[in-house]
């Protein structure tokens, strides 16, 4: 298999309309928002205008660069949701025919812009949200029409279902009388929650069936039995707000179930919150490569300023030790970055990349962290005050590494594909 991972010039266009976006909106605004947790960014509503308009007319938007789980093949991941089990094979909808880069490609370097911008305020981007990725994957025509181009979050996460969402206690009972489902649990860490207009809550229609009868059902965020316990307040992305349920007798509509009411094979059951997930890592991981571009080039700047010469001609040994670090830490990010474009191209073309989007997001998670918290420590006292943004970009990349998938459970499940074992074989 032959990849060409060189950036194709029609995407130059799309790239410099993001990197504007994140500089004139994102970064403009980031400590703004940071400073004042769970104000609602009035900015945004501007943004997402200007974002319909681009859709329209095939710009930015509709390339499905800067927004989030938007109409491409593809959306955002699941605030805090980890996955412990088996991936299943990819479920993008990519083409068969050709070399290409496509919608897949298209989101990830979008991302990658506006992350280099603020990664909390692009989380929390109108009209978009985490939830439509699981729309998306599963959801009937009728559905998408009903659903799509709205804010919708996601809330697979529980107390006692963290990493292995397959643990999920949440119920789901059909009330034959008046054909609606009934939901009953508690969510926590659903991004975007409290703001969004749908909120994607994955529960079971039998406990004792396993996976195969987890489900996906929308609830309207107006509904009286989806009750909003509190609002976290947290160590960074505090431009988003990340909101805890506890859903009472909570009904919806028959149809509000995603996809079919069967329940089946473990498998099969679960293969749509794994598609869901193989097609997201990838984006969280660009969403690190983002913020981790942006602690290099300010790192960068402040050596400079300081004198010291990044020198790629000459031998790590023989430069000082900053630059030095400063070399190792960028072609630690390079390695994440391309590891990240090979999954999204592999989606692209149709491919299975469940192995490769686990990877993308387990180097990425880490070397973002990694690299936010070293610039820091290089750039001294400066790096740790409110003056600059390198300590926000600390903050903030943390749950890059998290959710989604830990990075003990991307290891999991990287080591499970390479070994050809199953989750329980291999815990």
């Amino acid at each position: 298999m032959t990849i060409n991972l060189e950036i194709p010039k029609k995407f130059d266009n799309l790239i410099t309309q993001a990197n504007q976006v994140a500089d004139n909106v994102l970064r403009a605004n980031s400590r703004k928002y940071d400073r004042a947790e769970h104000e609602y960014p009035k900015e945004l509503d501007m943004l997402a205008a200007l974002i319909d308009g681009m859709n329209q007319g095939g710009g930015l938007g509709g390339a499905g660069a800067a927004t989030v789980g938007n109409g491409s093949e593809v959306g955002n991941g699941s605030g805090g949701d980890g996955a412990g089990n088996e991936a299943a094979d990819n479920g993008s909808r990519g083409s068969d025919a050709g070399n290409r880069n496509g919608a897949n490609m298209a989101t990830l370097l979008g991302l990658i812009e506006m992350c280099w911008g603020d990664v909390g305020l692009l989380l929390t981007m109108p009209r978009q949200g985490l939830g439509q990725a699981a729309i998306r994957a599963v959801a009937d025509e009728q559905q998408l029409q009903r659903f799509g181009g709205k804010w919708a979050a996601m809330a697979i996460t529980e107390p006692e279902a963290g990493s292995d969402s397959a643990a999920i206690r949440t119920t789901a009972r059909l009330d034959q009388s008046t054909g609606e489902y009934v939901l009953n649990g508690e969510k926590i860490f659903v991004t975007s929650g409290d703001r969004a207009e749908l909120i994607v809550v994955w529960a079971t229609l039998d406990r004792s069936a396993g996976r195969g009868a987890i489900k996906p059902f929308v609830v309207e965020r107006d509904n009286p039995g989806l009750q909003l316990e509190r609002l976290e307040h947290k160590l960074g992305i505090r431009a988003s707000d990340t909101a805890n349920f506890r859903l009472e007798e909570c009904r919806v509509p028959e149809q509000n179930l995603l996809g079919s009411p069967e329940i089946v094979s473990a498998r099969e059951g679960f293969s749509g919150v794994m598609r869901t997930f193989d097609n997201t890592r990838p984006l969280v991981a660009g969403m690190a490569i983002g913020v981790a571009r942006a602690c290099l080039e300010r790192t960068r700047g402040l050596l400079q300023e300081a004198g010291v010469e990044i020198d790629y001609d000459r031998p790590l040994h023989a430069l000082p030790a900053a630059a030095a670090e400063f070399i190792s830490m960028e072609s630690d990010w390079e390695a994440a970055r391309l590891l990240t474009l090979e999954a999204a191209w592999m989606a692209d073309n149709h491919k299975p990349n469940s192995l490769q989007a686990s990877m993308a997001k387990a180097k990425a998670g880490r070397m973002g962290t990694d690299v936010a918290l070293r610039c820091v420590a290089l750039a001294g006292s400066v790096g740790y005050g409110e003056g600059e943004l390198l300590e926000k970009w600390a903050r903030d990349v943390k749950i890059l590494d998290i959710f989604e998938g830990t990075q003990q459970i991307q290891l999991l499940v990287v080591a499970r594909q390479l070994l050809g074992k199953s989750s329980s074989e291999l815990r």
